[in-house]
């Protein structure tokens, strides 16, 4: 035990003190970077990891709001990626330098919400009798918990299938089904890569674990217990189960049989899917319903979409969408609070929405949003950017397509991902699956003992 005390004292603790020291400078330099709100309205400062394009169009948003009343004024500053941000929340709450109103990603919902540093929106929603029934409640359930809702949903995408339209046509292959089953998108995949004589590879998929955990979401499983962590603490992780071993077994089959090319994981991944996609070298890719505006901008070839894929035999499910939030600060006078709530009202509204989506590639939420001018103009002009709306609406929420309230989501994706990435490398799926379970399990153990939750 000494020497566990004296190695701590010579590594870990200067660490974390450089760690400290280095955010609370980040949050100092935030916070003398804050423009002052106009006399006689109360600020409302937003904190946010939206970038580029998505940037732009919410400070569009924001000046609108800021002009459409005289009481509050929304201040939003940009801090970094996701998971940069909610360290700089978690470490200046209760600082003059926190923020009212920021937004948090989908799998920190668990996290703020055991930080409980925030004030649930159901409050704001129950005292302005406030009607979210317009609002995607597939969308809303992933930041909910036991009928509560604790924070609104905002820039939020779903997991879709993209197809080159056109090669198939050239290549006289009927398209996969509006919900395609496995067995249809290989059917697909492997026609255009012999009818293209191997030119084209027929599909991919990333290595990457939220896709994993959509083909269990369709398929109706969870990853966890206690209803993916919906209806109790999650205590157990179990990943090799007969879904995930069926998902895998129809990767390897594409695999086998040539018509599938492997990017690996991350971001190059993505760009380099894209870039062959968009070449016309590669038929078939499932990812984020955000590419769309990438898909279309300068693309010669009619680009396809479906939904995700479900198992041969099985009805869709539905999927869990991706994105972040809007969370309310609970360490702010009750009226910053309310004017926090104000925007996130307005954000919400099917105006905002629909020029969001047009803007940005974000998904409009609320169904309103549909008979709005800017969403009839982009699908005037991109039928197929509806595909992933209507797949969202369809679904009906449940514990399994409503995302995992678990704590340790990033590491458990790095692990779902080396055990896909052992399976493409052609390892045994069952130990493959089996490895990463055990580990996930040890590291669920280690965080529910971190919060004292011994369930």
């Amino acid at each position: 035990m000494k020497k566990v005390m004296a190695f701590l004292k010579a590594h870990l603790l200067p660490v974390i003190a450089i760690v400290v020291v280095v955010i609370g400078a980040v949050v100092y330099t935030s916070a003398h970077k804050q423009t002052s709100a106009k006399a006689g309205r109360t600020p409302i400062v937003f904190w946010h990891e939206m970038g580029g394009p998505a940037e732009v169009a919410l400070d569009q948003m924001v000046d609108k709001f800021n002009k459409s009343q005289s009481k509050y004024e929304v201040i939003p500053q940009y801090q970094g990626a996701y998971d940069e941000a909610v360290q700089k929340i978690i470490q200046s709450h209760g600082s003059n330098a926190s923020p009212a109103l920021f937004q948090s990603f989908d799998i920190s919902t668990a996290q703020m919400m055991h930080s409980k540093y925030t004030t649930p929106v159901q409050k704001f929603i129950d005292e302005d009798n406030y009607n979210v029934s317009d609002i995607s409640p597939v969308a809303r359930s992933f930041y909910s918990n036991k009928g509560k809702q604790l924070a609104m949903p905002f820039n939020t995408s779903q997991p879709v299938l993209y197809y080159n339209a056109s090669l198939l046509k050239k290549y006289h292959i009927t398209p996969p089904a509006k919900s395609p089953s496995y067995s249809d998108v290989t059917r697909v995949a492997e026609q255009l890569y012999k009818r293209s004589h191997h030119k084209v590879k027929g599909m991919t998929m990333e290595i990457y674990g939220w896709l994993m955990e959509e083909a269990l979401a369709n398929a109706k499983t969870s990853l966890v217990n206690h209803g993916d962590g919906h209806v109790g603490n999650p205590t157990k992780i179990n990943l090799n189960n007969p879904t995930t071993v069926n998902y895998l077994k129809w990767i390897r089959t594409n695999i086998k049989s040539g018509d599938f090319v492997n990017y690996g994981s991350g971001a190059s991944a993505e760009t380099n899917e894209i870039a062959a996609f968009l070449a016309g070298k590669l038929g078939i890719f499932v990812q984020s319903s955000a590419y769309i505006g990438q898909l279309t901008t300068d693309n010669p070839n009619k680009l396809g979409i479906s939904y995700f894929p479900h198992p041969d035999g099985q009805k869709a499910n539905g999927v869990g969408i991706g994105g972040a939030a809007l969370w309310i600060s609970n360490d702010k006078p009750t009226k910053v609070q309310k004017g926090a709530f104000e925007f996130i009202k307005y954000a919400e509204r099917p105006d905002s929405q629909a020029n969001w989506q047009k803007a940005t590639g974000y998904l409009a939420l609320n169904s309103k949003s549909q008979s709005q001018p800017a969403l009839k103009s982009l699908y005037a002009k991109q039928p197929e950017a509806r595909v992933p709306g209507e797949q969202l609406a369809a679904a009906k929420p449940n514990d399994t397509n409503s995302g995992i309230l678990m704590e340790g989501m990033q590491l458990t994706r790095e692990m779902e991902e080396t055990a896909m990435e052992t399976v493409y490398d052609g390892g045994s799926i069952p130990k493959a699956l089996s490895n990463a379970s055990q580990g996930m399990n040890t590291n669920l153990k280690t965080t529910n003992r971190a919060n004292n939750d011994y369930q």
